[in-house]
């Protein structure tokens, strides 16, 4: 059995780790961009509308795309009340305008303190993320906490921004 999973497993890798299935999948929204904070913000929210359709999903990050002019980190820092009325029209299965007009808030609070969304990940101040606290043998288990507790740290942190 572990062979035919093996097997499987390498043939899913051949379909799917090549240039050509970027262009059909929600993974080629963050490859549209140079600048590492669009990157980030569009990736996160590409990751966030990721069920259902493909196509639909692209088509509606390329949508939050164009409603901040093409340029996710400049519009999250720049923007005034009034550039956010479009985005009341914005839906995406059970992801609605309030949802929206959280993630944009919560990003404009990041980015206004940090270079990098990776730092919403980082609750034990510049330590590498993943790796164990110094002085701390490393193990699998301990890699995996670690990891649990920079997630939860994100959750946290995503949901106490008021």
């Amino acid at each position: 059995m572990v062979k035919n999973l093996k097997d499987f497993l390498d043939a899913k890798v051949a379909q799917y780790n090549q240039p050509n299935f970027i262009a059909n999948d929600p993974v080629c929204i963050p490859h549209l961009f140079s600048k590492k904070q669009d990157i980030e913000i569009m990736g996160f929210w590409a990751a966030i509308l990721a069920w259902g359709k493909r196509i639909t999903i692209i088509n509606k990050s390329k949508e939050l795309i164009n409603l901040m002019d093409g340029a996710p980190h400049d519009f999250i820092i720049n923007h005034q009340e009034a550039d956010l009325k479009p985005f009341l029209n914005f839906k995406h299965r059970t992801f609605n305008a309030t949802d929206t007009l959280y993630f944009i808030h919560f990003l404009k609070h990041h980015y206004t303190r940090f270079n990098s969304l990776e730092d919403a990940f980082l609750p034990f101040g510049n330590r590498a993320f993943g790796q164990p606290a110094a002085g701390n043998a490393s193990s699998t288990i301990e890699m995996n906490l670690n990891i649990e507790s920079h997630l939860n740290h994100f959750r946290d942190y995503f949901f106490f921004v008021g």
